[in-house]
Formats: structure tokens, sequence, C-alpha cells
């Protein structure tokens, strides 16, 4: 396999359009990178970009040391698998496997013996026969995979791969993609607008939106340590609550207010509110750090607009005078709609984000 890396890679669109901004980061050997966003965010021509199928603005790729900036995508050692699957029609599953490997002209037993040990890997042996209209949207996408498998390439490149796939499916393909990559031991760069999917899959996860990276970490790091507001609210389901608050002193130590609510702070979060300048900052918690009942400090008396029964927990939707913000419940008595609810906050679990910035605020 390869490793890939990323140096000042920009592309503009029009002249004016940048979709991708001074992207900088490395892809290691054998490792299984996401790259994440919302749509628009430049992910896909990130890809695209490594495939050669977008010329590069500014900046360099290599692929194990070497410049590919202008390699041809046939001469890259790369295999994509795309959205729609791309399969030709008219053709049997072993053909469309074999097919790049015969215009490469390598040996007809060769390629019988590449189709044959990836349709055994993907489990579609018994389809070698029949053509993609025959297929379910998930066999499909085997075939696809195993097309790229057969190339034996050093990089493989998935373009989400799975949007086109119904939630029960999309999460068997998720395990099977994630198992190809431990047994053929791949580099793999994947690109999906589901966080879910970045999270269950992905050893390094690159966060883009509009263009510009956010973060790049492993899924613990990004969901407990976000670089920014929008990482906090991009990645999790449902999302981290924002909370605009405002920084008063009480006895020579600084809290935080909204609405008619005033939330302790611990020593760290103290810390970090030296690096602003005015007084204001946003609170972020997620909905599992915000505890039913009268338990602890920072107890907050909201009213209950929705709630959200999930088998195991619940969500609870509530509001303050001038605040929505999302809980999660275990209990097995759930409160009703329009009522009072008293909740906490777990302040060791929160952060606290440039009101302006959106940065995330770090103790000194």
């Amino acid at each position: 396999m390869a490793h890939v890396n990323l140096k000042d890679v920009t592309k503009i669109y029009d002249g004016d359009v940048l979709a991708v901004e001074k992207a900088n980061f490395q892809i290691l050997d054998e490792s299984f990178t996401v790259l994440v966003g919302p749509s628009g965010c430049g992910k896909s021509t990130i890809l695209r970009m490594i495939a050669g199928l977008e010329e590069i603005t500014e900046g360099d790729i290599y692929i194990d040391d070497e410049c590919v900036n202008g390699i041809p995508p046939k001469d890259r050692d790369i295999a994509m698998v795309f959205q729609n699957y791309a399969l030709y029609p008219h053709m049997t599953v072993y053909k469309n496997m074999a097919f790049g490997l015969k215009l490469r002209k390598y040996p007809k037993q060769e390629i019988d013996d590449r189709v044959n040990k990836a349709a055994d890997i993907l489990n579609i042996t018994h389809l070698l026969n029949r053509k993609p209209k025959h297929l379910s949207g998930g066999e499909r996408q085997r075939v696809a995979v195993g097309r790229a498998i057969v190339r034996q390439p050093k990089v493989f490149l998935f373009d989400e791969p799975l949007s086109n796939l119904d939630a029960k499916l999309r999460v068997q393909m998720r395990m099977e993609i994630s198992r190809l990559h431990e047994r053929l031991n791949a580099t793999i760069i994947y690109v999906t607008h589901d966080q879910v999917e970045a999270m269950t899959m992905g050893d390094q996860i690159v966060v883009l939106n509009e263009g510009k990276i956010q973060q790049i970490a492993d899924p613990g790091t990004l969901y407990h340590k976000p670089a920014n507001q929008f990482v906090g609210g991009f990645i999790g389901t449902p999302p981290m609550n924002f909370i605009q608050t405002h920084i008063v002193q009480n006895d020579g130590t600084s809290e935080l207010r909204f609405d008619n609510f005033t939330v302790d702070l611990n020593p760290n979060l103290k810390s970090a509110l030296t690096e602003l300048s005015g007084d204001s900052v946003t609170l972020g918690i997620r909905p599992e750090d915000i505890h039913v009942g009268e338990n602890g400090n920072n107890q907050i008396i909201t009213q209950v607009e929705l709630v959200e029964p999930l088998g195991n927990h619940a969500l609870l939707y509530l509001r303050t005078e001038k605040n929505n913000f999302v809980a999660q419940s275990n209990l097995v008595d759930l409160p009703q709609h329009n009522t009072p609810l008293t909740v906490s906050f777990d302040i060791n679990k929160a952060h606290l984000f440039h009101p302006e910035t959106g940065d995330l605020l770090t103790s000194t």
C-alpha cells in the first residue's frame, strides 16, 4: 500500500469560486482516513484531485513521496469506488470486475484468479454470471468494490459509496468495508457526509467546512475535544447544545448566566475565560451531559416541548425563556409534554467557545 500527503492543496473554479483552501494533511500507509462534512464542503473535490480527475489550482499531492500533480489517473495506481456504482449494464459481474485488468493486458489466468479471489472476499461468487440489472443495491455496491480490489492498487478511494442504500444495508456495508480494510491492510480514503459513517469507520477523520479543514483527529478526540463550534455541532447525534451566556463576577469568581440561571465553572473553564476580551461566551454541552433531576449544582428549570422515545433512552427537547436545548434521558417514566422539568449541567463535560470565532477556549 502507500501513504498520501497533501501540501497546500487549493482548488478554485471559474477563477473565483474557492472549493478547497490550502488542504494540508497526511494519510499514513494502511490507514483508514475519512473526509467528512456537509454538502459543498470540498471533500469530494479533494478525493477527485487525489485521483487525478480534477486539476489542482495550487499545491502538491504525493503518493509514496512521488508528486503526482502531472500524472494521469490511470498511472497513479489508485482505484475509485463511486456513489452510483458505475457498472457496465451489458456485462456480467465477472466481466465488470475483469474489464480493467483486460485493458491492461493481464494474463487470462491471473485475471481469473484475481476476480475469483475478490468475489470470495465479498461473498458474491454466486453472482458472477449475473448482470447488474438483476442485482440489489447492496450487491451492486459489492461488485463496484470488487472491481477496485482486483486492481490491487496502492490506494482505495471511496466517494460516498453507501448513500444510495437503505439504513439497514448501510450498517451492514459499513461493517464489510471495515473488515475489508483489516483483511487487505489497505490504504483507504473515504468520503461521506454522514458523521456516523465517519465515526464508526475511520481511524483518522478530516472534518471540512466551506473548503477549509476544521480539525483532523481520531473519533474520540473529535467527540470529546472539538476544535471549534462547527465540529462540536457536526459530530454527534443529536449535536452538541450551544447556549449564549454572559460572564458575571460573584465574590471574585467567574460564573455564566443565561435567562435567570447561573452556571458555576470549574477551574479549567475559569482559566479558559482569559482568552476573551468581552463578557459573553458560548457554552457547549452534549445531551448526555444534561441530567434530569435536582442533583448537584447548575440546576435549570425548563419546559418539556417534545419527548422522543428511542428504546433504551429518550431525547428530551427542552426550552427556557430564551433558549432551547436537548437532553438525553434513561428514565423509565418519561416526562409529559408541556410540563416543567428540572435538569442539571455536568459542567466537567462542558466546553467554552469564542462567541465570534467559534474556536474552543482552552485552559492555561
